[in-house]
């Protein structure tokens, strides 16, 4: 694939290397975390790549309007290079919007099962996960529906298993119908890579065998004294990651994170990931926060190849990240935690 690739692809890889070199360095998140107000925030952003992404309008600064610019720079960018694909690249673009459907129809299944307005529940489903069949969720009144109206002719479809009891939906905790679907789309994803082959299926099998073992390591740890039995917990760790199957088996059963440790120190080296969570006192790095510190290092590594759609994946990702840390700064301004301030996700462009 890499002869015809800058024939088919290369303005596009190119476009997203220069959007992924304007994204906020260490010295621009310095300049952020020295803010005194949100407004000094947007005036700060507005002096980066971003330019003028709120009008010029400082009237009325709030997080969410800060949120809401960055989220529609991010699809301005990620639907300008959708816009341009051909094949293969447009399906496995749309491979990287299927984890945003899947927490939409999570969130909505949470708010049906707690009788949530589900107008208000769509406005707050992200922009990259809505679909057709989405909107057809007003006329849901129970799991039934709800599986009739998205989950049977919808873009996700193909990530239900046919073991999945939706007749008992409002029974099952939503997470579990979250990682039940996530653990099927990493699966089929990491097959459509490895069957596109070439550098695209030594980049992206790598990334996504790592987020398969974030998920399950999580997984496991969220799991311990819960009543989530070994047998679903194993159903619910994807199967495609570097931890070999007698790994997750073990983990499956485990309910102290010293033994999961363990397990994963002694088949990958995670468990360092461990040691580092129990030495911070202050309690504000978190498991999480260690393995998207990770996770950034292995996507700007990425760039490191060419004539992969691995640059792409790993854009979204850092965008993504990118957003975060801003809102996480731009929150701890707004109620004055700046104690708090520098606890944001560090990406290593520098």
């Amino acid at each position: 694939m890499s002869m015809i690739f800058n024939t088919e692809w290369g303005y596009l890889e190119a476009l997203t290397r220069g959007f992924k070199n304007g994204m906020l360095k260490h010295s621009d998140y310095l300049n952020l975390t020295q803010c005194e107000s949100l407004e000094d925030v947007m005036i700060s952003i507005q002096g980066t790549d971003y330019g003028l992404i709120f009008g010029g309008d400082f009237s009325q600064p709030s997080v969410e309007v800060i949120e809401k610019a960055l989220r529609d720079r991010m699809l301005q960018q990620f639907y300008y290079i959708r816009s341009h694909s051909t094949e293969p690249l447009s399906t496995f673009l749309e491979y990287i919007r299927y984890p945003y459907m899947i927490d939409n129809v999570a969130l909505l299944i949470a708010g049906l099962n707690n009788h949530r307005s589900m107008k208000r529940l769509l406005s707050m489903c992200h922009p990259l996960g809505f679909f057709d069949q989405l909107a057809a969720i007003e006329v849901a009144t129970n799991s039934a529906d709800l599986f009739d109206a998205i989950l049977i002719d919808s873009p996700i479809a193909q990530f239900v298993p046919n073991d999945l009891p939706w007749e008992h939906l409002s029974h099952i905790d939503v997470e579990i119908v979250r990682a039940t679907l996530y653990r099927e789309y990493l699966e089929n994803f990491y097959e459509y890579c490895r069957k596109l082959g070439g550098n695209t299926a030594d980049v992206m099998t790598n990334l996504l065998s790592f987020e398969a073992d974030r998920r399950s390591i999580t997984i496991a740890v969220n799991a311990i004294d819960s009543d989530i039995s070994p047998k679903e917990r194993l159903k619910m760790f994807p199967s495609c990651g570097f931890l070999p199957k007698i790994a997750l088996a073990s983990m499956s059963t485990l309910n102290d994170s010293e033994k999961i440790r363990d397990v994963c120190n002694m088949f990958e080296g995670y468990g360092k990931m461990f040691d580092n969570f129990e030495r911070d006192t202050d309690g504000m790095i978190t498991l999480e926060d260690r393995f998207l510190m990770m996770e950034a290092k292995k996507n700007v590594q990425t760039f490191l190849q060419q004539f992969h759609f691995g640059v792409f994946y790993s854009f979204m990702k850092l965008k993504q990240l990118e957003c975060r840390n801003i809102v996480w700064i731009s929150e701890c301004i707004s109620q004055r935690q700046t104690e708090k301030i520098n606890a944001y996700i560090p990406i290593p462009f520098d």
